[in-house]
């Protein structure tokens, strides 16, 4: 197996380039071309975790949080992180993270947290702006099935439930060909009047260079004219934390009773109990409590995160529970979706959890 492999399939399903602007996602240690014995999966790539990988003789370790995170300016063994990369590197492992990137997508880290209480109805809690580009090109008539078909192969013309969606207009277009030219149509030094479709389509940013590639390769002109708009509009199926409903609503002590049993969590810390039985829920893994205003526009009537600060309870301002489970308690099931999806693409490939259990925090 190489690396390149396995990355692209988690790649496909959080592109690096979601990740915010903050965090390190990506290739740590390690190249694409590398030949992978087999991986190992955990939430933190602690030193611990690597010599688990060295034991199993695995080359490959998957962590939820990047161990390299806000930079290294030297590389001597003083700290756990600068530990870390020298025993990877000295044992030729690769280290990969998918953290904010596989946080904002809607089938991510907040959908298993959903899934681990049965909520349903599932919408992205905060949609992301500015991630939606609009193609618009020019093809002869004949030809425009065949560029639609290979745009929306490349994942253009994708909206919520539906796919190749395009809007498609007929004209007449104008060119003449100098001498240096091979058109496709016309004749050298003539201008020519071609019956052409004019389509539309929308795309996610990352995918700018599959659709541009695909619209090259399709379309017959030797000049391909197209433009790229880049839209304002909101991309529902990325951005940060989740919103969802139970099929029955649930009293309130229950609720916190479900969440300290299916996390695991040994201290549930929470605002006042408001004596209101609980049907809407937003959640964010990690530390979420900028999504409190959110979660609270939406109508949600409990907020299910990490890593809330003393005042930032008072934001709550009686009007929805907020339940801190715990940073690791709310993102340690992420490792399910990389095992998952790699089993699925690869059953017989070498991949198992780590049983190093790396959270940093103990109650006593």
């Amino acid at each position: 197996m190489i690396l390149s492999e396995i990355l692209n399939e988690i790649e496909q399903l959080a592109p690096a380039s979601l990740q915010e602007s903050y965090d390190n996602a990506g290739l740590l240690t390690g190249n694409r071309s590398m030949k992978i014995t087999g991986a190992l999966i955990c939430l933190d790539s602690i030193e611990a975790v690597i010599d688990e990988a060295i034991e199993n003789k695995f080359n490959l370790v998957i962590a939820h949080h990047p161990i390299i995170f806000s930079g290294l300016k030297k590389i001597n063994g003083n700290n756990y992180v600068e530990r870390v990369i020298i025993k990877a590197i000295k044992n030729d492992i690769a280290i990969y993270a998918a953290h904010t990137n596989l946080d904002n997508v809607i089938n991510g880290v907040n959908a298993k947290i959903s899934e681990k209480i049965g909520l349903k109805n599932l919408q992205i809690l905060s949609p992301k702006d500015g991630l939606l580009k609009k193609l618009v090109t020019f093809c002869p008539n004949e030809q425009a099935a065949k560029v639609r078909e290979a745009l929306g192969r490349a994942g253009a013309g994708s909206i919520g439930n539906y796919d190749n969606c395009s809007f498609n207009l007929e004209g007449t277009g104008t060119f003449r060909a100098n001498e240096s030219a091979e058109p496709f149509v016309g004749n050298k030094g003539e201008i020519h009047f071609e019956k052409e479709t004019r389509i539309e389509v929308i795309f996610e940013n990352f995918k700018e260079k599959a659709v541009l590639r695909a619209l090259f390769e399709n379309h017959p002109y030797e000049e391909v004219a197209y433009d790229v708009y880049s839209l304002a509009n909101s991309l529902k199926t990325v951005g940060s934390g989740m919103i969802g409903e139970f099929e029955t609503e649930m009293e309130e002590k229950d609720f916190l009773n479900l969440l300290k049993t299916n996390f695991k969590a040994n201290g549930i810390r929470h605002t006042a109990l408001l004596g209101k039985k609980i049907k809407t829920v937003a959640l964010c893994g990690g530390a979420g409590s900028f999504l409190l205003k959110a979660a609270m526009a939406r109508g949600a009537g409990a907020f299910v995160s990490g890593d809330f600060k003393y005042h930032e309870f008072f934001d709550a301002d009686g009007k929805i529970v907020v339940t801190d489970i715990g940073h690791f308690e709310s993102e340690q099931f992420t490792g399910e979706i990389f095992y998952d999806l790699i089993k699925k693409k690869f059953p017989t490939f070498a991949v198992r959890f780590s049983k190093i259990h790396t959270n940093p925090v103990n109650y006593f």
